[in-house]
């Protein structure tokens, strides 16, 4: 068992390493580059479309809002609180900025995944929409790359069982243990029946449940940690400075920080910007593709708000909270260390508002992963596998919130870092495609302005 450990630990290294990273972001730049800066100009439009998307027309099994809301389902979860700290922890504060810089350019990166996943999704025997890179890797670089859409779905298959699910789920039986004194099992069975009630009805009802639980819990938290913020905004400039400045200088040791280099805030903030965001990894698209439009464009430019609440809104308030309290310097790591910050910063109501947005955080995660893990399978067995999966899926929770999850962790870590290889490399190939879509979205609106 040992060495199968090792073997794992050094396959994540390798995965995780600069090469996977530098691939990620550099994707990022040149699809950013391709399309113009869309992505940052055309942000107030994207939130526009996303309004009403509510209220779509077209082809589909859920709304566009639905469909967003799906993907920051399975994205928003411990990232946010313990990717953070732990990001703030191994790279000072300035890992902030390249989680930052992570999102900015994952902005182009998600939109180009979207784009993608409608334009060349499919109608299962059930009548369902799918899609994803497995499909838009077939179906857009041809049928002779279809092992590569397999290998594509192989990995996300196995990901989610222990990323999306397990994993997930232990976070959760930790934290009713920790602050409401609530063994495992229970916490475990409780999990299993509630996602029973989701996962059953499929992606309808996951995307129902997801509209109303995302908006309320992701507001909930940005409420809370602006609790603590305010109070110190005069702070807020100098917090913000830190963060710029050691990004290029680097750390000096702080209280119980120990100091960090640049090279360790670069990599740190960018490894725990993806971690938190996951665009490049292929896995918002599959939630994408279900959307009711009949345009690309459009879809693609809803799911690129998914990055920028994920990292910029959400982890920014985590970071600032972690650095205004001073929290950050007294040794803790982690979830633990979000929840000192709260605590500190907010006395009686701080910790129970991280543990419980890790929780809800970390079920939402449950229901949206269950989407894409279903879809990669259906992708390789094919719509008969669909029900016995969902069933295995309610099965693993308890046995993830009860297990010692450090082998599972580590194969769903592997198998998660896999999946981005695929992806970006279909990316990489289908760009023009993404970029052509895209000048033929804005032209007539360049006419009409005489641009």
């Amino acid at each position: 068992m040992d060495w199968i450990e090792a073997t794992l630990n050094s396959a994540s290294r390798i995965i995780w390493g600069p090469l996977t990273l530098v691939l990620l972001l550099g994707v990022g730049v040149y699809l950013t580059i391709g399309l113009r800066a869309m992505p940052w100009r055309r942000l107030g439009q994207a939130f526009r479309e996303l309004w009403a998307g509510r209220h779509p027309e077209g082809d589909g099994d859920i709304t566009p809002f639905q469909a967003l809301m799906t993907a920051l389902a399975a994205t928003i979860g411990t990232g946010n609180i313990a990717g953070v700290a732990t990001a703030i922890v191994l790279g000072g504060p300035g890992a902030i900025f390249w989680m930052w810089v992570t999102a900015l350019l994952g902005m182009a990166t998600k939109y180009a995944e979207a784009v993608l996943a409608v334009r060349y999704r499919e109608v299962d025997p059930l009548g369902n929409h799918v899609g994803g890179p497995m499909y838009y890797i077939r179906n857009g670089m041809g049928v002779r790359w279809g092992w590569l859409g397999a290998l594509f779905a192989l990995f996300g298959m196995v990901a989610a069982f222990g990323i999306g699910n397990m994993v997930q789920a232990n976070s959760v039986a930790d934290a009713a243990a920790l602050f409401l004194d609530t063994p495992p099992w229970l916490t475990g069975g409780v999990m299993a029946a509630l996602a029973a009630a989701v996962v059953l009805g499929g992606i309808r009802r996951i995307a129902e449940v997801a509209a109303r639980l995302v908006p309320f819990m992701a507001i909930a938290y940005v409420l809370g940690a602006l609790a603590v913020i305010l109070p110190r905004l005069d702070e807020v400039p100098g917090a913000l400075a830190l963060i710029v400045t050691d990004a290029f200088t680097g750390t000096a040791v702080t209280g119980g920080f120990a100091g960090a280099a640049v090279w360790a805030a670069i990599r740190y903030g960018v490894a725990r910007g993806i971690f938190s965001n996951e665009a490049g990894l292929g896995s918002a698209p599959i939630a994408h593709a279900a959307a009711r439009t009949t345009d690309p464009v459009r879809q693609g430019m809803i799911a690129m708000l998914g990055t920028f609440i994920d990292t910029l809104v959400i982890c920014t308030m985590t970071a600032l909270v972690i650095i205004l309290t001073g929290a950050w310097t007294g040794g803790d790591n982690g979830a633990s260390l979000s929840a000192q910050a709260f605590a500190q910063g907010l006395p009686g109501l701080g910790g129970p508002i991280v543990s419980l947005g890790l929780m809800v955080f970390a079920f939402t995660t449950i229901l949206g992963w269950s989407y894409y893990g279903e879809r990669c399978a259906e992708y390789l067995l094919g719509v008969r596998v669909i029900g016995p999966y969902r069933v295995l899926w309610i099965l693993a929770i308890p046995v993830g919130a009860m297990g010692q999850l450090n082998l599972i962790w580590l194969v769903s870590d592997v198998m998660n870092g896999l999946m981005a290889l695929p992806n970006l490399i279909a990316l990489a190939v289908l760009s023009p495609v993404v970029f052509s879509v895209t000048r033929h979205h804005f032209a007539p609106a360049r006419a009409r302005s005489g641009a």
